[in-house]
């Protein structure tokens, strides 16, 4: 993962400076990651770790990666293990932790949002740039409510629960038009496009709706047309980049019943070098909006 004392020379320092967005998400993992540098410099094993908080080594392995909760027990006694005496800093990382925990305001959907996704929506908040490939949907940050709604009931039946996970997914918009809002870079297959979700009368608003949102300073579209043939992506991904110097690049890979979250370097710079081919061969912006005022005509 990385380190929290590259910017600012004190770890601590880094991390009372609160992140620009993200809240708790970013939190917890720049706190992380302060854990696990304490632990290395101690030479110590996620195995003796895990045994100073009667846990396992794997539960070890989630704090540090921000993948769960923090118990103020748990931080007082990892501390004291990594031979943390300072109770200025001691105290700091604790607030710190307390303040990690806080629920985002996704806790209020917490009925139909999986675990493995809240995490994705955090670093959603987070982002300062989100660059994402789409073969089959229009990216849900780019969904007009009947879209969602039609994308929604392909797998799910209950009223109820659809008009929650739909009402997550817009309220999930509200991120692009924050004055820090991050920027969304989005190529997508024509597949996508031609693909009539939901009906005519739905694509047709969703077109529309790219269209408008493609006008905004912080939006690109590209689509990548049938007659562009095939290219290096083999499923869909995002790519999430962070203002916060401490915070690597995260590749999104959503699946049926999960989603992996991979940050090593080499990883995530074989993803971008497949997203800069797929701009390559994709339509420009201009053209791509030209591309879906002639699907609107045709529809």
């Amino acid at each position: 993962m990385v380190t929290t004392a590259g910017r600012h020379g004190s770890p601590v320092q880094s991390l009372l400076e609160p992140p620009s967005a993200g809240g708790p998400t970013v939190l917890r993992i720049l706190l992380g990651a302060e854990l696990r540098r304490l632990r290395e410099a101690k030479r110590i094993s996620l195995e003796e770790a895990g045994n100073v908080i009667r846990a396992s080594h794997s539960k070890i392995s989630r704090l540090e990666t921000g993948r769960v909760g923090f118990k103020d027990r748990d931080i007082v006694d990892l501390l004291t293990y990594y031979g943390v005496t300072d109770e200025k800093e001691r105290e700091a990382l604790r607030v710190l932790a307390a303040r990690a925990n806080a629920p985002g305001w996704w806790h209020d959907y917490s009925d139909v949002l999986p675990n493995w996704f809240e995490a994705y929506i955090g670093l959603e908040e987070a982002a300062s740039q989100i660059r994402t490939y789409e073969l089959q949907f229009v990216p849900g940050l780019l969904q007009t409510e009947d879209y969602a709604r039609a994308v929604t009931m392909l797998a799910y039946s209950n009223p109820r629960e659809i008009n929650r996970r739909v009402g997550l997914r817009i309220a999930r918009q509200a991120t692009l038009s924050r004055p820090d809002s991050p920027s969304l870079w989005v190529v997508l297959d024509e597949a996508a496009l031609r693909r009539p979700i939901g009906g005519l009368a739905v694509m047709r608003r969703q077109l529309r709706h790219l269209i408008e949102m493609s006008q905004r300073p912080n939006v690109t579209i590209q689509i990548i047309p049938f007659k562009a043939g095939g290219h290096a992506a083999v499923g869909a991904f995002s790519v999430l980049r962070f203002a916060e110097y401490d915070l690597p690049d995260v590749v999104y890979l959503e699946q049926l019943t999960g989603a992996l979250y991979l940050d090593k370097l080499e990883v995530v710079d074989s993803y971008l070098a497949v997203m800069e081919q797929l701009c390559i061969e994709a339509a420009t912006p201009a053209n791509s909006v030209k591309t879906m005022r002639a699907m609107l005509r045709e529809t």
